[in-house]
This record gives structure tokens, C-alpha cells and sequence, in this order.
């Protein structure tokens, strides 16, 4: 159980609101909400009081009290919540007041939430989850990161640690009694170790989550003058990019975060790609090949023949509106930013390739730090059930138990959970 300070803060959006909420956790939480709201109600109950500064004894607001005891609640803590009015001044004041209590301080970002996972309410990968859930901003996001929050990919995890668990069990077990007898590795933990290495595998090849999480980057490129931040423009229904007959206007890259039939798109518009001496422009330029390699949809303006070699190109006729421009090569996609022709087909290609690259609708999706772990839980499965003799074995399922562990949080993770926490809002 953790032995901190007593942590409080405001667990809601910031003032002014209907209702505010003021969350305390730690040893002191039910005393010092006993010190504001007199008696509270049993646990997991709710009960209306008068919450009163507990030096003046001034009255704070008419507010409801909770309580959770320890280890049932969000942090395995003693928890107190006050749902009081939502008014920037009440919420101040029920701030000071618990502020002037001894041995409670004000919670740092994502500190209710980290408390949790040291109390083993949740592990590393709903913590994650729930921090990809307060960033989502489409629904697909919201979804992906909901399954994971609510324990999703824990329960797979679980399922695969209780796997590796047995095979361990059965490699010491063959080390204790079938060692010196020199029968080598059994075939079926050979087999068996391979089978799950091959389900791992399975797993690394599915989409993951960056794109889902960041956006799919659709990258705007070609020469000069080729209309790119004219589609951009009408793509995003908004003068975004500056557009103008001059050659080399875009000087350097314009991002726009968009969202497409539900799915997060980063739009970013390039530089015209052609040389020069002029140092601005040549930087711009320089830039523009770097979003092109890594974009993960191209949407190229220029002549075909001319395009960059990408898995995901989308060739786009633009200005196809112009008399001289009614001819569209084979293979490309006709666009007019100033009518709008085109434009319906090209974005239905564009969520196609997007669609691809992110997760399915019910998957479960992982993130590069996941997908770093499960890959050395399965090599080192490859590693054992190639391996000849059985203490071989044994020690790769052991290095594998230990990846598994860094995935969950329960070891070697302390750099992890200070970047994952910072993301966190103050009161999470």
C-alpha cells in the first residue's frame, strides 16, 4: 500500500461548469474529508453535507460526499470525492481548504492514476490506454483506446504470461528429472514454444496504434505551381496555405489535422520540389523530400512519370477544370480545388490506403513500446524451441517472462511511467 502524502485535486474540466469534482487519495483521505464534511457516508455511498473550512469553520458550499475505501477505489487508496457547484470560486475554496490540512498536497499530473498502477489496480497498458483516451479526438481513436483502457490487452497478456508460465513449469521440471538422462529437449515444449512465438508474431504484424494515436500522415507534393496548396485548402475547407500564381510560395511545410469517415488524418502540404539557388527555398525543398519518405500516403501533383517511388501513391490530375488540363493520364485521379470536381473519389482512395493502416474496428491495437516487448517475448521463444538442450530452454522462457513484466509495468520501467505520466492532466 503506498505510504505517500495524501494527494487531492480537481478531478473535472477547470472551472466554471455545473458541477465540479475534488478527488482525495491517500492514508488521510477519510480524515481529512471528515475534517470539511463531518461524518461521511459508508463506502460507495453518496450523502449530501455541508463542507466548512476546517480552521474558520466558514461554510464552503452544500456539496456530495463519497467515500472509497482502501483497496477497493480507482488507486487502491482511501478516496474521498466532493461533487460540489462548479463555480471557480466554490472550487478554490474547497482547494484551500483541504490545502491547509497537514499532511495533504496538491496531486501531480496523472498521480491518481499512477498511484493505481503501483497499487496494482491497472497495469501499464490500461495506463497507456487511458492516456490515448483523454487525447482522442475521433471516434476511431476513442474506441481503440477504450478496448485498451478497459483492460483488453491485459487479459491477452494474462493469457499468454499463464502459457509461458506452463512451459517454464514444464522446462524446470524436465531440468530436474530428465537431465541426466540425455533425452535432449522434449519435441512438444519445442513445438509448443514456437506455437505461441508464431501467435506473438501475429500480433507484431497487425497496424499499430501511432497512426490511429498521431494521425495517418497524407503527404501534398509535386513541383511548383502545381496546385498543392489549393488541395490542401479544399480538402481541409479552410484557407490554410497561402496560394498565389508565384512559383516556390510555400516555402516551408503547412500541417492540418483532420478527420475522414471517423479516422485521424495529418494533411500536411510540401514545398514545390524542383532546384534552387535560393537558401530559404532549398531548405523548404529539403524538407519536402524528408515528409515524402516519411509519409505514409503520397498524394503526388506532378507528372506521373516523374512521381518519388511510395507503397501508398495516389497520382492526382489537379486543376482539371482548365481547358488545357481535361486530358488525365492513365492511373490518375482528376481534382479541381476551385469547383470541387474530383475531390469525393480522391478522399474516398485516400480513407481506403488510411484504412489499411490503422487497426480494425474491434482490434486490439499495440504501440511501439508494446510491440518492442512482445517482439523480445517472441525471440527469445524462437531462440528456445531451436535450442538443444533444455537449460537453454529454461533461460530464454525466463528472459521471456522478464519482457513480459516490462510490458505490464511490474519491472524496469521507471523512465516509462515518468513520460507516460507527464502526458496526464493535473486531477487524472
Amino acid at each position: 500500500m503506498h505510504t505517500q502524502k495524501t494527494i487531492f485535486a480537481l478531478a473535472s474540466g477547470r472551472p466554471p461548469a455545473a458541477i465540479a469534482i475534488v478527488r482525495v487519495s491517500g492514508p488521510q483521505a477519510h480524515e481529512a474529508g471528515r475534517r470539511i464534511a463531518g461524518e461521511l457516508p459508508e463506502a460507495r455511498e453518496v450523502a449530501l453535507r455541508e463542507l466548512k473550512h476546517p480552521g474558520t469553520g466558514l461554510l464552503l458550499d452544500r456539496a456530495l460526499a463519497l467515500r472509497f475505501d482502501a483497496p477497493a477505489s480507482s488507486t487502491g487508496e482511501d478516496v474521498v470525492e466532493f461533487h460540489i457547484h462548479g463555480g471557480r470560486a466554490v472550487a478554490d475554496a474547497v482547494l484551500d481548504a483541504l490545502a491547509s490540512l497537514d499532511g495533504l498536497r496538491v496531486a501531480k499530473p496523472g498521480e491518481f492514476t499512477r498511484r493505481a498502477l503501483e497499487n496494482g489496480r491497472i497495469d501499464l497498458t490500461e495506463a497507456e490506454g487511458l492516456a490515448d483516451l483523454i487525447e482522442a479526438e475521433t471516434e476511431s481513436q476513442r474506441r481503440a483506446a477504450l478496448a485498451v483502457a478497459e483492460g483488453g490487452l491485459r487479459r491477452q497478456i494474462e493469457q499468454w504470461q499463464e502459457r509461458l508460465l506452463d512451459l517454464s513449469a514444464r522446462a524446470e521440471r524436465a531440468i530436474d528429472y530428465d537431465e541426466d538422462d540425455g533425452a535432449g529437449v522434449d519435441p512438444g515444449l519445442s513445438r509448443d514454444c514456437g506455437a505461441l512465438a508464431t501467435e506473438l508474431l501475429e500480433w507484431l504484424d497487425r497496424p499499430r496504434i501511432e497512426p490511429l494515436r498521431d494521425g495517418v500522415r497524407v503527404v501534398v507534393a509535386g513541383p511548383p505551381n502545381a496546385g498543392k496548396s489549393s488541395l490542401l485548402n479544399a480538402i481541409a475547407g479552410t484557407e490554410r496555405a497561402i496560394v498565389t500564381d508565384i512559383p516556390g510560395t510555400t516555402r516551408d511545410h503547412i500541417e492540418v489535422p483532420l478527420a475522414l469517415a471517423g479516422m485521424p488524418l495529418l494533411l500536411t502540404d510540401t514545398a514545390g520540389l524542383r532546384d534552387s539557388n535560393e537558401l530559404v527555398e532549398r531548405i523548404g525543398v529539403e524538407r519536402s523530400e524528408a515528409l515524402i519518405e516519411a509519409a505514409d500516403i503520397l498524394l503526388w501533383l506532378g507528372e506521373p512519370h516523374a512521381a518519388p517511388p511510395h507503397d501508398r501513391l495516389v497520382l492526382v490530375h489537379a486543376k482539371c477544370d482548365l481547358p488545357d488540363r481535361r486530358a488525365v493520364p492513365s492511373g490518375s485521379l482528376p481534382a479541381s480545388s476551385l469547383t470541387g470536381e474530383g475531390l469525393a473519389p480522391l478522399l474516398e482512395r485516400v480513407g481506403e490506403l488510411a484504412a489499411s493502416l490503422l487497426p480494425g474496428e474491434d482490434a486490439l491495437a499495440l504501440n511501439r513500446r508494446q510491440s518492442t516487448h512482445i517482439a523480445e517475448v517472441q525471440a527469445a521463444l524462437v531462440r528456445g524451441s531451436t535450442a538443444d538442450d533444455i537449460v537453454t530452454v529454461a533461460e530464454e522462457l525466463r528472459l521471456a517472462r522478464g519482457a513480459f513484466d516490462r510490458l505490464t509495468g511490474r519491472a524496469g520501467v521507471e523512465d516509462v511511467l515518468d513520460a507516460l505520466f507527464s502526458r496526464f492532466c493535473l486531477g487524472k
